[in-house]
């Protein structure tokens, strides 16, 4: 569809901000790599992708340095000053009226949550992506060595707020865990987008692009996982939620030449928190599995832990 100057001066009245931005490039008929380039001559960095992601209403600038890199948008589309930056600020105010569930933030629910602030800073997501979890079952699989091996989780998701179409999948390895070597796996109804990790800490964070947008209120079944196998021997997995809400499956599989004595679920307010919600697990013997489930997820932390001797 071809745009006009009006149609241009009419979005940046009533926004939202990705179509009127859209309707500027389109209108100046300037590619985005051409955008990218007069943005460097002004001194302001911000690649293709972002540019890409911020006309499609997949991401939102949000850093200071997103915001700068905006105002000198309006120079390069020769827009009226602050008409851009103004529409952002209008799409956030209408953004915090829409409901969602009440959520805790990734620093109270896990000990490296300023590793997983970092990397979704690098990935400009908000620390609330739109979606919360329906339900959730996922599966750990321990090795010969005792070592995490890997992964899977089958994920029912429903948006809370119109325009979502990825998942930020977090991955905590154990100990000595090379982020660097491992692997993800889209399985079903996403594909992988940019990956991020922090060596220090062994956090990588994944992203599952959709294949639809989803409105508020829409759920999405999708299906991921981790190829770990770097670290050393692990002796728990835990799962942070941030929203209330939602049934929770954990299974963990041991590899029939490294079985535990002894396995337990437990339940955590916060990361510093005791833990508590104790109750012995017995392992089938013919699966090696054990497993626990909760119907109404609270916000905090719930998981397994096991000893080896």
């Amino acid at each position: 569809m071809s745009h006009t100057e009006a149609d241009l001066m009419q979005l940046l009245r009533t926004g939202p901000f990705h179509l009127a931005l859209r309707t500027a490039l389109a209108v100046r008929g300037l590619p985005l790599q051409r955008v990218q380039h007069h943005l460097a001559h002004r001194g302001v960095k911000v690649g293709v992708t972002s540019l890409s992601y911020w006309q499609q209403g997949a991401r939102r600038p949000q850093r200071p340095e997103s915001l700068k890199a905006v105002r000198a948008l309006e120079e390069v589309l020769q827009l009226p000053g602050n008409s851009l930056l103004r529409l952002l600020a209008g799409d956030a105010a209408a953004r915090s009226d829409v409901e969602r569930p009440a959520a805790r933030s990734y620093r109270s629910l896990v000990e490296v949550s300023g590793s997983v602030e970092e990397l979704l800073a690098d990935l400009e997501s908000p620390t609330d992506g739109g979606l919360h979890t329906v339900g959730h079952h996922e599966r750990v699989r321990i090795g010969a060595g005792r070592e995490l091996v890997g992964r899977e989780s089958q994920h029912l998701v429903r948006a809370h707020r119109d325009g979502v179409d990825r998942y930020l999948a977090i991955h905590h390895g154990d100990p000595g865990c090379d982020p660097s070597r491992v692997a993800v796996r889209a399985v079903e109804n996403c594909r992988t987008g940019r990956v991020r990790w922090h060596a220090a800490t062994g956090v990588l964070i994944a992203e599952l692009l959709f294949d639809a947008r989803l409105r508020a209120g829409d759920t999405y079944l999708f299906s991921y996982g981790f190829e770990d196998g770097t670290a050393g021997p692990s002796g728990e997995y835990v799962r942070g939620f941030s929203f209330a809400g939602g049934q929770y499956v954990l299974q963990v599989r041991f590899d029939e030449a490294a079985l535990p004595v002894r396995c337990r679920r437990f339940a955590q307010a916060s990361a510093g928190a005791p833990r508590g919600g104790r109750a012995e697990l017995t392992l089938s013997g013919r699966h090696r599995t054990v497993h626990t489930v909760e119907q109404g997820v609270r916000p905090g932390i719930l998981g397994i832990d096991w000893d080896w001797e």
